[in-house]
């Protein structure tokens, strides 16, 4: 007759591994986080304002963009202007989702709302 024996470190529902609980030290967590909710997205009218104002951004900037977004995420801001160099994104947080685009011309005499944070890389 077979044995039958229980496994540990699983789910019963799923079956799933499970991580001991305070295995993950804090910047691990925060990685695996990171990792999990993915990179910045762009909305449609996001797109549509970086084409058409001709704004490039490249490798190094979108870092720059989603680590402005993590440390937003970390003060609890929900919408957030970022301003970057010649270009302002305002950023829903929550979404990870670029809204926006403001070039450097567009920026003289522009009024943000609906935003409750700042970041200035």
């Amino acid at each position: 007759m077979p044995e039958v024996r229980q496994i540990t470190g699983t789910s019963p529902s799923t079956g799933a591994v499970q991580t001991p609980r305070g295995a993950r030290s804090g910047e691990a967590f925060q990685e695996a986080l990171r990792e999990a909710q993915g990179s910045v997205r762009f909305s449609a009218h996001a797109q549509a304002r970086l084409q058409s104002r001709q704004i490039e951004l490249d490798a190094e900037a979108m870092r720059r963009v989603e680590n402005a977004v993590d440390r937003a995420a970390q003060k609890g801001s929900r919408e957030s202007l970022l301003l970057m160099d010649d270009v302002a994104l305002i950023v829903s947080v929550r979404n990870r989702t670029v809204i926006t685009a403001i070039d450097r011309e567009n920026l003289k005499e522009n009024v943000f709302t609906n935003i409750d944070s700042a970041v200035v890389l």
